[in-house]
């Protein structure tokens, strides 16, 4: 195997490297060495500029059967504190964005068996005509299966109905490690990764566009991680669906899932990989939510050009314990401080006059 250093200077010039290559970067490459390589790609890709969206994250429920171990948000039904969003609250929420400068939600919730695909086309026509201008970027691959599944239809037919009701586009959420080891592991109920993959290709063949996730830092091997990023890079290649990537590290508190937690070193080192190993994707988020603003500042430097959403409400990791909280001024200020140019954006990652 080459030296990481000849490695990098070739991934830098625009050439692919390979998942094995990747794997040696991970195990064997020095932290400045990787940092340094993925900030000369990312550069070179988007110059002084940093981008952000305003939106909020709104979950119509809690509610799920997914049982998923590292979940600490969801309830059973019949439990204390299970709900389900009435339209009073989706519209007060809703007007709320708007009123910051938002002009999207992301709409995701679990797998309740009530909240069928009927009543999902139902809600998203409701929130068309009340805000006919909103951007609803919604659903995760896994409750689109869900959905389809209880419809009894194809997954192309599911999201094609969504679409018709009001679906914009669909983030990357339940990727968690797309290797099925893992995932039968840490969230057996939900799809694997053929299908999860499956569902962005459909999405991606209707005109769609969607994230891409990766949850690391609980059951997986580094050989796994690179698995992952490789499928994606497969699939970006046959679709180019995909405007982002963001990687993430499991949060334990409150969860069921008993694992040391990965650091903030290994988390930058992963990031600055993915910028370095999926080269036909051309924005890498940081991820403040998980890492708090200082590492979500020196992400900036190790491959992210994009610090992700203002977060004007966000339940998901607040339930694990970590209640990181950023205004949209300390985001534009994080990115100048860090020598940057703040730019909003939308979903498409298209910059937006404010």
């Amino acid at each position: 195997m080459e030296r990481s250093e000849d490695i990098l200077g070739r991934a830098i010039e625009g050439e692919r490297i390979s998942m094995e290559e990747g794997l040696y970067l991970l195990e064997h490459g020095s932290f400045p060495e990787l940092g340094a390589a993925a900030h000369a790609i990312r550069c070179k890709r988007h110059g002084g500029q940093v981008s952000y969206v305003v939106d909020r994250n709104i979950n119509y429920t809690n509610a799920c059967v997914s049982g998923c171990l590292f979940c600490a948000f969801y309830r059973d039904r019949a439990e204390k504190g299970a709900y389900v969003l009435g339209d009073g609250d989706f519209f007060r929420k809703i007007e709320e964005t708007f009123a910051l400068g938002g002009s999207q939600i992301l709409l995701q919730g679990g797998m309740h068996p009530e909240l069928d695909l009927v009543w999902q086309e139902s809600l998203l026509r409701r929130l068309k005509e009340k805000f006919p201008t909103l951007h609803i970027h919604g659903y995760s691959p896994p409750e689109i299966a869900y959905f389809a599944d209880q419809a009894g239809v194809s997954d192309q037919k599911c999201i094609q109905r969504l679409v018709a009701a009001g679906l914009d586009s669909i983030p990357g959420g339940g990727a968690e490690i797309l290797v099925d080891r893992v995932r039968r592991e840490v969230s057996p109920g939900k799809c694997l990764s053929d299908r999860w993959l499956s569902v962005m290709r459909d999405a991606h063949g209707l005109g769609l566009r969607t994230t891409a996730t990766m949850m690391f830092g609980h059951k997986e091997s580094r050989a796994d991680i690179l698995t992952h990023m490789d499928r994606l890079r497969r699939l970006q290649d046959e679709t180019s669906g995909f405007t982002a990537f963001i990687p993430w590290t499991f949060q334990s508190e409150n969860t069921r899932l008993s694992t040391e937690t990965a650091t903030s070193v290994e988390y930058l080192k992963v990031l600055a990989l993915s910028r370095i190993y999926l080269d036909n994707f051309d924005n890498i988020q940081a991820s403040w939510v998980t890492q708090g603003e200082k590492i979500a500042q020196t992400a900036l430097f190790f491959g992210a050009n994009d610090m992700g959403s203002t977060m004007i409400e966000e339940n998901v990791v607040a339930a694990a314990g970590v209640s990181h909280r950023l205004s949209l001024d300390t985001i534009q200020r994080l990115i100048r401080d860090a020598g940057f140019d703040p730019v909003q954006r939308n979903c498409f990652y298209q910059f937006v006059s404010v």
